[in-house]
Parts: C-alpha cells; structure tokens; sequence
C-alpha cells in the first residue's frame, strides 16, 4: 500500500475546553450549518451539506473487515474546498484530525486505504459519552466528517412495583435501572424519579419487606473510590425514598457493592452500563 507524505499540516483546532466549541464558519457554508461540536475544519473549506439526528445508529470501521456498531446523536458534515487553495491530500486531512482528537485525550481506532480515499476510525472519551468519528478524504477537494457521540437512552420505562415484587420474591433481589447519577458523583438525577415512584409503591404494599439497597459500578477508576461512590449513591436513593416518599429509614438499609458484583462484562460501554446500577435486596 502506497501511503503519501504529509507535508505542510496545519493542526485542526480542537475543543478543549468542556463545553464550548471553538466555531468557525466560510460564506459559502450551506444555510444553517456548522462544524461539529469537536472539531473546527481544514482552512479553506466550507459546508457543503450537514445532516444530524437525536438517536442513530452507525457502523465504524474498526479492524479489517470488521466494524462497531454505535448508537447516539449522530452527525455529518461533508466539507468542499474553496476555489484557489491548494487542495491537501486525504492522509494531510485524516492526519490533522487524528491529532486534533489526540489532543483532547483520544485515539485512533483503525485506520487504511480504499481506492485512493483515506479512512480513519477515531474516538474521544468525554465525561459523559463516547465520541466516535469517521474521517474519510481523498485528496481531490471533499472530504467527510461522520460523528456519533455515544450515551445511554434516558430509560424512559422503568419496571414497575409489581415486576419489582416478583423479582424479589423469586430471586431476592432486582436490579433497578431508570436510577440515575451525574458520572463519578452521587447527587440523583431528576429522571429518577419515576423509579423512585415505583420502589416506594412495592414498599408501601408490602410493609412488613425490608431490603438492602446496593449500589453498583463499573470498574472504571480506583477499586476503593469505587466503594464509596457505591455507598453515596445507595444512601442517595434511601434519601429520597424516607425524605420525599415517607417510607421508614428502619426498612432501608443502604450498602456499597462497587465494582465487586458485576452483572455483565466490563469490557463494553453496554456492560459496563448495566453495572452502574441500584439493587433492592430482601433482607
């Protein structure tokens, strides 16, 4: 495979503070359009179309023909050269993006050539979700930015107390999804509440049931903060059920797993999703 030298690179800026996207826009920029929210853009190119949607999903290439399949907000920028510059070749603009991510703290995934296109799979950790890009260039004046930032689906359905109660009667515990924490913190999130609701409506139907609440987390970070981010979060979720729901303190008893009891592989996003959990445990 016949690669071409990179000569004269000019470093696309990237976001480096959370939050703000440093923007860049050309007169020629299609109506209503912009640079993604990582990246500005090669000088002397504009938007020649952009799409986005809320919730998508993508393949990104991630190995020799082998892919990844990604869910989240996904959006497409397809970039045009300006008329006078001097066009830079395919490997020039996947180089400049892949220093750009590596910059922020992210990695190329997969990278090769196809028919004289460049093609490189990146990714870039941020607090919340992963952001997976895909750079495709050829050298010849276009070039495509193809992005999907990677979170979880607000779980809008939650079991409800009847599910709950089963669960407990014939496992003695139930994991309960729907609960919610900003990451490494223990405040609850808002669209908890739902399943706060129906913990307390299997609490108040059974009042003599009393049960361990167990955080859980994923692997991620040191062993010992993992414990005690587990044990907020559990005394978090006994907070609300006792304060704004009125269930008796005496019937919860709030205990910190970490990551000792996982119930799915943490070598995914999806599974390291399913450890970050609360569980009701019958005492």
């Amino acid at each position: 495979m016949v690669r071409r030298g990179v000569v004269g690179v000019v470093l696309v800026v990237a976001l480096v503070s959370a939050g703000v996207a440093l923007a860049v826009s050309d007169p020629n920029d299609a109506e209503g359009t912009r640079d993604p929210a990582l990246f500005t853009r090669m000088p002397g190119f504009h938007i020649y179309r952009a799409e986005a949607s809320e919730f998508d999903r993508v393949e990104f290439m991630v190995g020799p023909d082998k892919t990844q399949a990604v869910e989240g907000q996904r959006t497409l920028v397809i970039y045009y050269a300006n008329e006078g510059i001097t066009l830079p070749s395919g490997l020039q603009v996947v180089r400049n993006y892949l220093n750009a991510a590596k910059a922020i703290g992210g990695q190329q995934i997969y990278a090769y050539e196809d028919g004289g296109t460049e093609i490189a799979t990146l990714k870039v950790v941020r607090d919340k979700a992963e952001v997976w890009v895909e750079i495709r260039a050829a050298g010849n004046g276009m070039y495509n930015v193809h992005m999907v930032e990677k979170q979880l689906m607000t779980q809008a359905v939650v079991a409800n107390a009847d599910s709950l109660a089963g669960s407990l009667e014939t496992d003695g515990k139930v994991a309960v999804y729907g609960i919610y924490f900003d990451t490494d913190k223990a405040e609850l999130k808002p669209e908890s509440e739902p399943a706060l609701v129906e913990i307390a409506k299997l609490l108040q139907r059974k009042p003599a049931l009393k049960v361990y609440v167990v955080g859980h987390t994923d692997n991620a970070g040191a062993f010992e903060h993992n414990l005690k981010l587990s044990r907020d979060r559990a005394a978090a979720v006994v907070a609300a059920l006792t304060g704004r729901h009125g269930i008796a303190a005496a019937r919860l008893q709030p205990f910190g797993a970490g990551p000792t009891s996982p119930a799915a592989s943490n070598l995914t996003e999806e599974g390291r999703a399913k450890n970050r959990r609360v569980e009701l445990v019958a005492q």
